[in-house]
């Protein structure tokens, strides 16, 4: 089975419930992007992984190549599957990669579609869904005929090393792919220094192109970790009492690993869709402006 997710960290993420689900009845192939990969390798029950980098999805899409599109068919003809599953947004359409799909000779193809899907789509969920997005993926693989199996509670899950201890620090997360989905550099820095005021020790993780933002946000007093692998920050995470973050991909890492979350939620998506799952959390920020 294909299951294809051609997003971020944080989307892809939030389909492990739904991946779980066709695991446990088939092996799983993963297309998603390569900005997505490293989260699909975290994903128990992924067995194989496809990437490509997305002309109708990425937020930054790169031309279209005819013979980039035909290497993509081939490896997914290649692959073996005849039956796939689509993950979108509300934002998005399932229906340029459902060509590319049949082209490649999948056979049934499930999917949510706004729009009508003429031969694209074989089990066509119609209209947005108003389902968070762990839910949203699983209504798909349900309609496909896969379901979670008997024991599995449906929390995220992510393959990582278990910590020595929890609760010793707090992670402090201030950067985000979408500046609006985030503090400014100075109301994180108060935020590190009101939990170092209260006694607890800080972490300010960030990639390597956000270095400058993480060390302004850390200080003096706070411990700065730059570029971890995904599964070294989870494990970070996993160790911590809780993440303060605004909306973004570690704030589905820690639900995947039981770590509470406060997290700064603009209202540019819907909150109920896409808060953390299943733990303990707190969003600050008003969600009913428009």
């Amino acid at each position: 089975m294909l299951l294809a997710r051609q997003d971020n960290v944080g989307d892809v993420l939030l389909t492990g419930p739904a991946v779980r689900a066709v695991a446990a009845q088939a092996e799983v192939v993963y297309l998603t992007s390569p900005q997505g990969r490293a989260a699909a390798e975290l994903l128990p029950g992924v067995e194989r992984i496809i990437t490509h980098r997305c002309e109708w999805i990425d937020a930054h899409p790169p031309p279209v190549q005819p013979p980039l599109i035909v290497g993509l068919i081939e490896r997914i003809r290649t692959a073996g599957v005849t039956e796939a599953c689509i993950f979108t947004s509300s934002h998005q359409s399932a229906l340029p990669l459902a060509l590319l799909l049949r082209l490649a000779g999948i056979d049934t193809i499930t999917a949510i579609s706004h729009d009508y899907a003429g031969s694209l789509v074989d089990r066509r969920i119609a209209g947005d869904p108003d389902l968070h997005e762990v839910e949203r993926n699983l209504l798909v693989v349900r309609a496909a005929g896969f379901d979670l199996p008997a024991g599995d509670d449906g929390e995220m899950r992510v393959r990582h090393r278990a910590p020595a201890e929890r609760g010793r620090y707090v992670v402090v997360h201030p950067g985000a792919s979408v500046p609006a989905r985030t503090l400014a550099a100075d109301r994180w820095r108060a935020v590190v220094d009101h939990l170092i005021e209260e006694g607890r020790s800080v972490v300010v993780t960030g990639t390597g192109a956000e270095t400058d933002l993480v060390r302004a946000v850390a200080g003096e007093r706070a411990e700065v970790r730059l570029s971890l692998p995904l599964a070294d920050l989870a494990t970070l995470l996993a160790g911590a009492a809780a993440l303060a973050v605004g909306n973004t991909g570690p704030a589905h890492l820690a639900a995947a690993v039981g770590t509470p979350v406060v997290e700064v939620f603009a209202p540019t998506v819907p909150a109920s869709r896409w808060r953390p799952w299943r733990v303990p959390s707190v969003l600050l920020g008003r969600q009913s402006i428009e």
